[in-house]
C-alpha cells in the first residue's frame, strides 16, 4: 500500500462521481460496457460493507443524442438540407434522465442490488430542513445496503450558462459530488473522468505529465487546464475545485480514470492511481517528489565532478573502495547476517537467502574485482575514431559517460558494490534501489562505499532509494535520469518500460540451455553439466534442462544418447546432486520423471528440465520457442555441428564445450557487471563498463563555415588515433 493512501483502511462511506464522458461514448450513446462494469465494481462493494452514494451525469449527453434523431426523423426535406439543430439543454435533460436511470436499475437489479434516484436542484441545499431530512433518508437507504444515485435536475435548474457560482451551494454533478460528500460526512469521495486523473497540461500533450498528489500551494498557479467536458458542463477544472473543496474539509478525493474496470477498487486497496486530494498532502509529497528529483538532479552534479578529475584521481577512487570494504568487512558480515537471519524466519526460499548471504571471501572477491577494474583502461574521453572533413576540420568520435543511471536490482548485496564500482569507473552518477530483504546489506554496503568518494566529488553521486513508493516518482524523471537497468523478471522489466519514457536496459530471465550432442564426450558432458547447474543453481546463467515445450533452465540431450547410456547418467548424477530433475513429454515417459508445466520458467534453484531432442536444428528450434536469449551452451566434438550451434543460436552469449556459468563479467575480463543484458539495442550479454558509456562528437576546426558547402573541399580522411590532452 502506498504510504500516502493509508487512509482507506478508515474508509467506510464513500461518494462515486462518475462523469459524462465516462457514462456516455464518443457519439453520445450510453457506454453500457463501462456502465456495467462500473455497477460491478459497486455490487463488490457494497457486498463488503461499504456504505456507496452516486452521482452521475450524462442525462444531458443521452437527451441530446436521442432528440437529434427525434428532430431528424421529424423534418421536412428542406430543413434536412439545411440541417442546423439547436435543441434546449433542459429538454436534453428532462430525456435524457429517464433512460439514464432506466439503465442504472436495470444493471443493478441484475446485480441483485437495489438503487434510489434523487434529482436535485442547487435552490433545494438553501433550506436546512431539506438538507437534514436529506441526510436522514440517506442514512437509512445505507443501513439498507441502497445504493442512493444523484443527478441534478437540470430539467428545471434555474441557472444558467456559464453557470458561474455566487452561492455557494453548487453547480454541475462535481460540485454536488464535493458538497454531498461534505453533507454526508463521507470518508472517501472518488471522482471518475475519461483520463487517469489530473495532468500537469492537457492530457492529449506529450509533454504533460500525471500528478499523483496534489498540492495547492504548488499545482494550482502550474497546471494549465484543457477544454471542458465534452457534454458535460464540469471537466477538469470542475473536479479539481470540487475536490480540493472536499479535501480540505477533511475528505480525502481522488480523480480517476472511469475507463478501467477496477479504478475504485484499487483505490480502496491503497494502491497510487489517479491523482490525490488531501488537505495534509503539503506536509509529506512535497518533500517526497523534491527529495527523488533532487537526488537524480545531485547524482548528475557530481558525476560531472568525477568526469572532470583526472584518470589517476578516479583510479585511486576505486582502490580506496576495495580497501574500504576490506576494512569494514566484520561490520558488513554483521548486518548481511541480520538480513539472512531475517529471510530465514519469514521462510524465504534458498534460492533467494543463497542469492542474500555474503558468503565467507565474497568481500575480499569484490575487492579484488574493484581492483583490477581501477587497473583497466580509463574509459572516459577515449578516442574512438578521427576523421579528416576537410582540410583543418577535425573530428573525434569519442566516448562519454550516459549520466544518471538507475538500477533497480534483486536481494544481491554483492550487485550493490559492482554496480557502484561500474558507474564509477565509467562516469555515470548512480541511484540504487535493491530488494527489502538486503536492506541492512545494501545501507551498510552504501555508507563504506561513499564514504571513501572525496568531498570534491561528494557521497551523493551514488544514491540508495530505500522506498519502493518513490520507484513511480523516479521513473517520471526523464529530465534526469538517462537509463534504468532493472534486474528480475520479465514482468518487473515490462511494468518498468510500459511506466516510464527513460530508455531501459532488460537484464531478464536467465533460461539457460545445455544441448549434448551425440558425439560429446561423456565424461566432459557430465562435468559441464553438473557445473552449469550445481556450482550457483540461484544465478541466472545456471542451466536450465529443456523440453521443447516451453523453456527453464534446461539440458536438451540428443536422441542417441538414450542408446549410449550417458542420458541415464546425467540424470542419475543430477539426482545425486539433490537436483529435482523434471521432463519434457519425451523425456518424462522415457526416463519415467514428472513432466513439466512450462518451459518459461527460471528455477534459480536445484531444479532443472530435461528434454530430448532429435538433432542439432530442433535444439536450436527449441532454445529460439523457450528460451530468453541469455546463455546457451552446445557440448559436442563434432566441428560442424558445433558452428552451427554457434551461429545459429540468437542469444546475448553461446557456448560451445563451456559451462554457462563462465557468462559472467568479471569472468570475461570486464572487471564486474551491472547486469546481464538480454535487450538487443546499446549493450547485449554481461553489461561492463562499455556498456554504459555513449559517445561525443568533438570537432576542432579554424573558423571554418557551411555556407551552403561553399568552398568546403570534404577529405572525410581517417587519421591515427591519438589521446586527447
Amino acid at each position: 500500500m502506498d504510504p500516502s493512501r493509508a487512509f482507506v483502511t478508515n474508509v467506510k462511506r464513500l461518494i462515486v462521481k462518475v462523469g459524462t464522458a465516462v457514462v456516455t461514448r464518443g457519439d453520445g450513446r450510453l457506454a453500457v460496457g463501462r456502465l456495467g462494469a462500473l455497477c460491478e465494481q459497486l455490487k463488490e462493494l457494497n457486498s463488503q460493507g461499504y456504505e456507496i452514494v452516486l452521482v452521475t451525469s450524462g442525462a444531458v449527453g443521452i437527451g441530446l443524442q436521442r432528440l437529434r434523431y427525434r428532430k431528424l426523423v421529424n423534418s421536412s426535406l428542406a430543413e434536412l438540407q439545411n440541417a442546423q439543430f439547436e435543441l434546449d439543454g433542459k429538454a436534453c435533460a428532462a430525456v435524457g434522465q429517464s433512460s439514464l436511470m432506466a439503465l442504472y436499475d436495470t444493471l443493478f437489479s441484475q446485480l441483485d442490488v437495489t438503487s434510489s434516484q434523487y434529482l436535485v436542484t442547487d435552490t433545494e441545499f438553501r433550506d436546512t430542513s431539506f438538507r437534514k431530512q436529506l441526510s436522514e433518508t440517506v442514512k437509512s437507504l445505507l443501513s439498507l445496503k441502497v445504493i442512493p444515485i444523484f443527478n441534478e435536475n437540470d430539467a428545471v435548474s434555474t441557472r444558467r450558462a456559464p453557470y458561474e457560482d455566487s452561492s455557494g451551494i453548487y453547480w454541475d454533478n462535481d460540485s454536488l459530488a464535493g458538497l454531498l460528500a461534505m453533507e454526508l460526512k463521507a470518508d472517501l469521495l472518488v471522482m471518475l473522468s475519461d483520463v487517469e486523473g489530473l495532468y500537469s497540461g492537457p492530457p492529449s500533450d506529450p509533454n504533460s505529465k500525471l500528478i499523483h498528489t496534489y498540492i495547492k500551494e504548488k499545482h494550482q498557479c502550474e497546471i494549465t487546464f484543457g477544454d471542458k467536458s465534452r457534454l458535460g458542463r464540469g471537466g477538469m477544472t470542475a473536479k479539481v475545485n470540487a475536490a480540493v473543496c472536499a479535501a480540505y474539509a477533511g475528505i480525502p478525493s481522488v480523480i480517476t480514470s472511469g475507463y478501467a474496470t477496477d479504478s475504485i477498487i484499487k483505490v480502496l486497496q491503497g494502491k497510487c492511481v489517479g491523482t490525490l486530494f488531501h488537505r495534509d498532502a503539503h506536509l509529506w509529497t512535497l518533500v517526497k517528489e523534491l527529495g527523488v528529483r533532487e537526488m537524480a538532479v545531485t547524482a548528475r552534479k557530481c558525476s560531472r565532478q568525477l568526469q572532470a578529475m583526472n584518470s589517476e584521481d578516479r583510479r585511486k577512487i576505486l582502490l580506496d573502495i576495495a580497501d574500504a570494504l576490506e576494512a569494514n568487512e566484520s561490520l558488513i558480515k554483521i548486518e548481511n547476517e541480520a538480513d539472512v537471519t531475517a529471510a530465514q524466519n519469514d521462510g524465504y526460499e534458498k534460492s533467494l537467502i543463497s542469492r542474500l548471504s555474503l558468503k565467507p571471501g565474497k568481500i575480499s572477491s569484490l575487492a579484488k574485482s574493484i581492483r583490477v577494474l581501477a587497473d583497466m583502461e580509463d574509459p572516459i574521453a577515449q578516442v574512438l575514431k578521427r576523421t579528416e572533413l576537410a582540410d583543418g576540420l577535425i573530428l573525434e568520435k569519442t566516448s562519454s559517460p550516459l549520466g544518471v543511471l538507475l538500477v533497480i536490482f534483486e536481494s544481491r548485496p554483492d550487485a550493490l558494490v559492482q554496480i557502484a564500482s561500474l558507474a564509477i569507473r565509467s562516469g555515470n552518477g548512480l541511484l540504487l534501489k535493491g530488494g527489502k530483504e538486503a536492506k541492512r546489506s545494501n545501507a551498510i554496503l552504501h555508507k563504506v562505499i561513499t564514504s571513501a568518494i572525496p568531498e570534491n566529488i561528494g557521497e551523493k553521486l551514488i544514491g540508495l532509494v530505500t522506498s519502493r513508493e518513490d520507484i513511480p516518482d523516479l521513473l517520471k524523471l526523464d529530465d534526469v535520469i538517462d537509463l534504468v537497468i532493472p534486474r528480475g523478471s520479465n514482468k518487473l522489466i515490462t511494468q518498468i518500460k510500459n511506466s516510464t519514457k527513460i530508455p531501459v536496459l532488460g537484464h531478464a530471465d536467465g533460461i539457460c540451455h545445455v544441448y549434448v550432442d551425440k558425439s560429446a564426450k561423456v565424461d566432459m558432458a557430465k562435468q559441464i553439466v553438473r557445473d552449469a547447474k550445481i556450482d550457483y543453481p540461484a544465478a541466472c546463467n545456471a542451466m536450465v534442462y529443456s523440453v521443447p515445450i516451453g523453456s527453464q533452465e534446461t539440458l536438451l540431450l540428443h536422441k542417441d544418447l538414450s542408446s549410449n547410456g550417458l542420458l541415464n547418467e546425467l540424470v542419475s548424477d543430477l539426482q545425486h546432486e539433490g537436483v529435482t530433475v523434471y521432463g519434457g513429454p519425451r523425456a518424462s515417459s522415457l526416463l519415467n520423471i514428472p513432466e513439466t508445466h512450462s518451459f518459461h520458467h527460471e528455477y534459480s534453484s536445484m531444479a532443472c528440465t530435461i528434454e530430448i531432442v532429435d538433432d542439432v536444428q530442433a535444439a536450436i528450434n527449441h532454445i529460439h520457442q523457450h528460451g530468453s536469449s541469455h546463455t546457451d551452451c552446445i557440448i559436442t566434438e563434432n566441428h560442424e555441428v558445433a558452428e552451427t550451434f554457434l551461429h545459429g543460436v540468437d542469444s546475448a552469449a553461446v557456448f560451445h564445450n563451456a559451462s554457462t556459468r563462465f557468462c559472467d563479467g568479471a569472468r570475461f575480463g570486464l572487471g564486474a557487471e551491472v547486469g546481464i543484458s538480454t535487450s538487443r539495442i546499446h549493450a547485449r550479454g554481461p553489461v561492463g563498463v562499455e556498456g554504459l558509456l555513449t559517445n561525443r562528437w568533438i570537432l576542432r576546426g579554424s573558423g571554418q563555415v557551411v555556407n551552403g558547402d561553399k568552398g568546403v573541399i570534404y577529405t572525410h580522411k581517417d587519421l591515427p588515433l591519438q589521446t586527447p590532452l
